[in-house]
């Protein structure tokens, strides 16, 4: 197995729009097979102008997505959870121009909005019925697509933390185009074996990975135990990117939530650039 890795938006920008196309050419200037591009307001997002600087690459795009308190689909407000749908099937759209297969992140609920109790039955029911709507919508006009769940940290959700959660939510869905997003930075805090929680995925439901360490900082420099989790990837048969992601502690609204209060590089560029040297040589270990 040759990982195909990549490289996120967030490592430049907080809020991806046109003022940020020229990080596109630098990603694979710098070396990396893939693009995620982070799309917070996918009402405002240059959807043509990504698509006419893509098509100068040879990048694999990919794209996440996090929702808020005004489109929450685990929301009691029937019209919060509308907007939640209609977000994603934006992205959906988007996701089809641009010609990515893959729909990360925390699109499942609102990211940050924590009830400070485990989640309900009713949270579970309004959430996996909302997105069965938007998946369904899915198979009808790109076919392709994975939407794919991330299980974040206990500080981040009370909704989905482990793969195990994600794997049954996307039964739940159940419609055949669900998977789950792996990142090992979550995975660190509420994983108890991160070979464990890619068997659980297993290929059926693993459909994207993350690769930040522990600490958000550049990867291989940590606590994650990468060539483990590789050699666990190959064992399933994953084929998709991992792709390293990370913040600026100049961001405001991410900071908040990420909890990012110190540089771990010079600039989000070198941490990611490093970081690659960093993983390219475990992977070469075990091909």
């Amino acid at each position: 197995m040759k990982i195909r890795f990549g490289v996120d938006s967030f490592i430049w920008s907080e809020v991806f729009g046109e003022k940020d196309l020229w990080i596109i050419p630098k990603a694979e200037e710098l070396g990396f097979e893939t693009i995620d591009l982070a799309i917070a307001h996918p009402f405002t997002f240059p959807t043509e102008k990504v698509k006419a600087e893509l098509a100068k690459t040879n990048l694999e795009i990919v794209t996440t997505t996090t929702l808020n308190a005004d489109n929450n689909l685990i929301s009691d407000d029937e019209k919060i959870r509308r907007n939640g749908i209609e977000s994603l099937k934006k992205l959906v759209d988007i996701n089809l121009a641009l010609g990515s297969n893959i729909l990360g992140g925390v699109n499942y609920a609102g990211w940050g909005c924590l009830s400070g109790k485990p989640k309900t039955e009713l949270e579970w029911k309004h959430s996996v019925e909302a997105m069965r709507e938007v998946a369904e919508y899915a198979l009808k006009k790109h076919p392709k697509l994975k939407i794919c769940v991330e299980p974040v940290n206990r500080f981040e959700t009370h909704f989905i933390n482990t793969a195990e959660e994600g794997v049954r939510y996307c039964k739940d869905v159940g419609t055949g185009n669900m998977a789950v997003h792996l990142d090992c930075f979550h995975m660190i805090r509420e994983e108890t074996s991160y070979t464990k929680a890619v068997e659980t995925c297993g290929k059926e439901y693993l459909g994207y990975v993350h690769v930040c360490e522990n600490n958000r900082g550049i990867p291989g420099t940590g606590l994650v135990p990468f060539k483990e989790f590789f050699i666990a990837l190959k064992k399933v048969g994953y084929e998709g990117p991992c792709v390293i992601e990370s913040f600026d502690p100049s961001f405001e609204e991410l900071n908040a939530n990420c909890a990012i209060w110190r540089k771990f590089a010079d600039t989000g560029e070198d941490l990611a650039v490093q970081g690659l040297a960093n993983l390219k040589k475990i992977a070469s270990e075990i091909e």
